[in-house]
């Protein structure tokens, strides 16, 4: 039988530390402004994969397009090591079932995960998330959040809002209140405070 660690062949980068700490204890609303290549979907998706198998349930991994979500998540290849992203995220001896039209995987744990786009939120029906990641959220359409922050209350699920700045917009209106409210996690790294 073969053992798989998870987060598999990956740890967090130290700058990425603090943001998994929170999740670990158990903080469930995040608002990560990174700066590109800081790793945001990478973090995300891992995390998201740790989260698949300690708590049962359907997880979602939304970008502000479909079309993106099968670009930056489904199709993806790391070019450090050649794998596709899901593949070393999710490795394959974890899955019970992947289906590539949905970029829907199912695990062996009975949780599943899907990347989605937040564009069409009203389509999306069935199971109903207890994680959800919107990446890009500064480009995303708001009402998705407002459509799912009941249902992941009724779950007691969590969210993590990971983009690039933008200017002013939503992801800072967001960004702000999270940062005075105790219950969420709100970061912000630059180059100058990774390194990258």
């Amino acid at each position: 039988m073969t053992q798989i660690r998870i987060p598999n062949n990956w740890d967090p980068r130290p700058y990425q530390m603090p943001a998994w700490l929170a999740m670990e204890a158990g903080i469930k609303r995040h608002c990560l402004e990174w700066h590109r290549r800081a790793g945001k979907d990478d973090w995300l998706m891992h995390r998201t994969c740790r989260a698949a198998h300690e708590r049962i349930g359907g997880y979602w991994h939304m970008l502000p397009q479909a079309t993106q979500a099968r670009k930056v998540l489904w199709d993806a290849i790391n070019p450090r090591t050649g794998k596709r992203r899901i593949d070393e995220a999710f490795p394959k001896e974890l899955r019970r079932k992947t289906r590539d039209q949905d970029m829907f995987i199912e695990f062996k744990s009975g949780s599943t995960w899907q990347a989605l786009g937040s564009d069409n939120y009203n389509s999306m029906v069935g199971t109903p998330p207890i994680g959800v990641g919107f990446s890009e959220y500064a480009l995303a359409d708001p009402n998705a959040w407002a459509y799912l922050r009941p249902i992941l209350l009724e779950n007691d699920g969590w969210a993590v809002f990971i983009s690039t700045p933008r200017g002013i917009n939503h992801f800072t209106e967001l960004h702000d209140f999270a940062k005075n409210d105790p219950r969420w996690y709100a970061d912000t790294l630059t180059v100058e405070d990774t390194g990258v």
